[in-house]
C-alpha cells in the first residue's frame, strides 16, 4: 500500500490590479510583498500562478520574499469560469442576475473553464504520495479560489458563486489522508494594514 501524506494548499488572490489589468497598482505591489513576508516561515516548495500579468507579477513579488521557492506557471491556476450552473441550481430570485453576470464572459471561456477546473482539482488537491507533507501556494483569481473552497466543503457546484476573496488574502486547505478536506482559514488579511484590506472586495461586504 502506497504511503500518503497531507497536502497544505495555500491560495492567494493576486494584488490589486490597474484598471486595464496589465499590471499591479502600487497598493497591489505592497500587498504582494506583505503576503510574501507572511509566508516566510511556511515550508513552501512551489509557487504556482496563472498566465495573466496580475497573477504573474504578484507571484514574482511573493517569491522575492522567500528563499529559492520556484515559480511555476499553470493555465489551471488561471482566471476562468469553473462551472456554469443551470437555472434550477440557483435561487429563483437571483438566477437571472447570476446567469446574466456569467453571460458577460466570452463563450470560449465558459466552455473551456470546466476542463481547467477539473485539471486544477486533479493537480492541486488531495493527499500526496510519500511520507512528507507538501506545502504549495497558488497565486490565482477569485473564481478558482471559490471553486476550490466549494469543493473542499463538498458544497453544490453552483455554490462557487458568491464566495469572494480580497486581493492578497490568504486561504489554506489541508488534505490529510483518511480525512475530509479542512479549510484551515479563509480570506485571511491579517498581514495587511487597514488601507490594503478591502481592495477587490465588494464595498457592501466591507466589515
Amino acid at each position: 500500500m502506497t504511503e500518503t501524506a497531507a497536502r497544505y494548499l495555500y491560495l492567494a488572490r493576486h494584488g490589486e490590479a490597474s484598471e486595464d489589468e496589465s499590471t499591479l497598482t502600487d497598493n497591489g505591489r505592497r500587498q504582494a510583498v506583505l503576503l510574501g513576508q507572511r509566508l516566510r516561515k511556511a515550508p513552501l516548495t512551489a509557487i504556482h500562478h496563472g498566465p495573466l500579468a496580475r497573477a504573474t507579477e504578484t507571484a514574482r513579488l511573493v517569491g522575492d520574499q522567500l528563499d529559492g521557492v520556484p515559480l511555476r506557471m499553470s493555465p489551471a491556476a488561471g482566471d476562468y469560469i469553473p462551472y456554469v450552473p443551470r437555472r434550477e441550481e440557483l435561487p429563483a430570485e437571483s438566477a437571472d442576475a447570476m446567469l446574466g453576470f456569467l453571460a458577460q464572459f466570452p463563450a470560449e471561456e465558459r466552455e473551456q473553464g470546466p476542463g481547467l477546473a477539473a485539471e486544477a482539482l486533479a493537480r492541486f488537491t488531495g493527499p500526496v504520495d510519500g511520507d512528507r507533507p507538501l506545502h504549495e501556494l497558488i497565486v490565482t483569481h477569485n473564481f478558482l479560489i471559490a471553486w476550490l473552497v466549494r469543493e473542499a466543503l463538498e458544497a453544490p457546484k453552483a455554490r462557487w458563486m458568491g464566495i469572494n476573496h480580497a486581493n492578497a488574502g490568504l486561504t489554506v486547505i489541508r488534505y490529510a489522508p483518511g480525512r475530509a478536506p479542512a479549510v484551515l482559514f479563509l480570506n485571511d488579511t491579517g498581514h495587511l494594514p487597514d488601507d490594503l484590506r478591502w481592495t477587490g472586495f465588494p464595498p457592501e461586504l466591507h466589515i
